[in-house]
């Protein structure tokens, strides 16, 4: 199968870091090291095409499990999902992989992460290709969760995410591989709202079981994904949106810092993020230029929704070694 293909060459390990045993996939034993970070609720597989692509050219392609996913620990507490946490996490991964800086490629909460790894050590990163989420400046004056309840309602899901259990109870209705079915399929470009009297759509509908899969999500990757969260649940990943406005208070010092490392963007003109929570006017009113100083370049993908490294991988793939390999 493709799958099997792709997968060719990519070796596991668990690495210690930060007090945690951290999942690792790698591909390539020589050259630079590039650093994949995935969002939620993925895992280190939402990079396969890329560490296989990246890893055959000559760079040492590199996926983790964030904390609290996949093969990753969990701590259970919600105050270790920090960003001081996650970056720190990374930190201390490329310390074990023994190189001083990374290419940089992250997705979703993995470009969260990137983004601050940025900020707080940019002498770690040599170049960032960053997906989907743009950097997202500290507004002095609002918690971003407020400010996402105030814009959106209480239906919002990063505010529906907020209450430990919630929406575990949620997603328990239907099966992970429904949950995960409905998340990484979704089309809709408006703001992701779930009501309160279930998720949208119901996990158990019948639409959702007979939809079939797009081109780029085989039954077999929908199934790496399901059985890994049925082994861990979704807490940990839920965890990272609970730190949100902790995270607020925790970076004060930062505020109105600029982000100084080499920056590609890539994001689908169809991508949620792009279409209803204003980045495609912080694009083009020149605010991300502002903040990001040595962004390079943007890449509007006509037709492609959120989980672009999955959706357009062979592009997304080619975009990011035309940027590295200039440094």
């Amino acid at each position: 199968t493709p799958t099997r293909t792709i997968m060719e060459g990519i070796e596991h390990r668990i690495v210690e870091v930060n007090g945690i045993k951290m999942h690792v996939a790698e591909k390539g034993k020589e050259g630079p090291v590039v650093l994949f970070l995935h969002g939620f609720p993925e895992l280190w597989y939402s990079w396969r095409h890329q560490i296989a692509a990246l890893g055959s050219l000559g760079y040492r392609a590199v996926a983790p499990d964030l904390r609290g996913y996949g093969d990753t620990e969990a701590p259970s507490s919600i105050s270790s999902y920090t960003i001081f946490h996650l970056v720190g996490d990374i930190v201390a991964l490329i310390d074990a992989l023994g190189v001083e800086q990374v290419f940089l490629v992250a997705h979703d909460w993995g470009a969260i992460i990137g983004w601050n790894l940025c900020l707080f050590r940019p002498e770690k990163v040599k170049a960032y290709v960053c997906l989907s989420v743009p950097y997202l400046p500290r507004n002095p004056k609002i918690k971003p969760v407020d400010g996402m309840r105030a814009l959106f309602g209480d239906d919002y899901y990063v505010c529906r995410f907020q209450e430990p259990g919630k929406i575990e109870a949620e997603f328990a209705k239907g099966t992970p591989e429904l949950v995960l079915k409905n998340m990484l399929t979704t089309r809709d470009p408006g703001p992701p709202i779930i009501p309160k009297e279930g998720t949208v759509p119901n996990p158990q509908s019948q639409d959702l079981i007979s939809k079939p899969l797009p081109s780029w999500l085989s039954q077999e990757d929908l199934n790496y994904y399901a059985s890994n969260f049925e082994n861990t649940g979704f807490t940990g990943g839920l965890n990272y949106y609970r730190n949100l406005n902790l995270n607020w208070e925790l970076t004060a010092a930062w505020t109105g810092a600029q982000i100084k490392v080499p920056v590609k963007f890539i994001t689908g003109d169809l991508d949620l993020v792009y279409v209803s929570m204003g980045t495609k006017q912080y694009i083009e009113s020149g605010g991300f230029k502002k903040d990001v100083p040595n962004l390079e370049e943007v890449v509007i993908q006509e037709g492609v929704a959120h989980f672009n490294n999955q959706e357009a991988a062979e592009d997304v793939s080619n975009h990011i070694y035309e940027f590295i390999k200039k440094f």
